[in-house]
């Protein structure tokens, strides 16, 4: 039996996850991190994308997260996101639509603030349809 540690996924608005995990691979702010038993304590940002846990047994489930913090403790992973969905429930079109909106306003930018608001739009769009795309490449 491989060994596992405890894994908790929240948002602002519910508990997407919580159980026995082998690994638990999330975009920090530095690069990809790859948690599993045994890890260094550690607190990181998160950005926008596809979260994939490893439950225990070996079942992969692949989650999106807009961005959080993720801690690590020597038994338990707690990964609080800003919003969290499971990638099978993340609306495709949607997702493109918001994307296409995003690169109009970078475009057509007026002020700043709009570039600004718009870039963090565009990078949520895109990882959105990062995680769908690898929950179809995990099929």
């Amino acid at each position: 039996m491989a060994m596992t540690l405890h894994c908790d996924v929240v948002s602002a608005e519910q508990k997407i996850f919580s159980g026995r995990v082998e690994m638990l691979i999330a975009a920090g702010s530095e690069g990809d991190l790859g948690i599993a038993p045994g890890h260094t304590p550690l607190l990181t940002q998160l950005k926008p994308g596809p979260v994939r846990v490893i439950k225990q047994g070996g079942e992969e489930e692949i989650l999106y997260v807009s961005g959080g913090y993720l801690e690590v403790q020597p038994t338990v992973v707690t990964l609080l996101a800003d919003t969290a969905v499971r990638a099978k429930d993340v609306d495709e079109a949607a997702a493109l639509e918001a994307q296409r909106e995003a690169e109009k306003a970078l475009a057509n930018q007026t002020s700043e603030f709009e570039y600004s608001r718009a870039a963090v739009e565009l990078a949520e769009a895109t990882a959105m349809l990062r995680t769908i795309q690898q929950l179809r490449n995990h099929r």
